[in-house]
């Protein structure tokens, strides 16, 4: 106890550092985690499909446009159909990140070594105010 009580500001620093390199996985980031920008590039550039994992009231209400809509549960049985070309890029979105963050692993077991998901998903596309159509 005299330890952490001698120590405490070393703690909580080692505590926040942690809690920073945490973030980005808890936030949705994380690994192939794309800002909007870079998703707009990887769309332009590349020609990235954009597959929207949210479910189909949630892609009605608002979603990239061009976008595929297959809901996170079907990913797996419908990926594959939808996009035949497996070098392409491919861009998944949600509405927070968190659902495609899941979806860029079940991706990539399916062999779309070039899957990416929108960091901060719809919400951070509307924040930087780019286009959206609804269904």
């Amino acid at each position: 106890m005299k330890f952490i009580l001698d120590n405490w500001m070393m703690i909580a620093v080692a505590l926040s550092a942690g809690g920073m390199l945490l973030w980005p996985v808890i936030s949705g980031g994380g690994p192939g985690a794309l800002t909007a920008e870079g998703a707009v590039q990887l769309i332009n550039r590349e020609k990235a499909v954009v597959i929207d994992v949210c479910e189909s009231s949630e892609f009605a209400a608002g979603h990239v446009v061009g976008a595929k809509n297959i809901p996170l549960s079907q990913l797996e049985n419908k990926l594959a159909g939808t996009v035949k070309n497996k070098a392409l890029p491919v861009i998944l979105v949600c509405q927070s990140g968190a659902r495609s963050s899941r979806a860029v692993h079940i991706a990539k077991k399916l062999g779309f070594e070039n899957a990416h998901s929108l960091s901060g998903g719809m919400g951070a596309w509307r924040s930087a105010n780019l286009p959206v159509e609804k269904a």
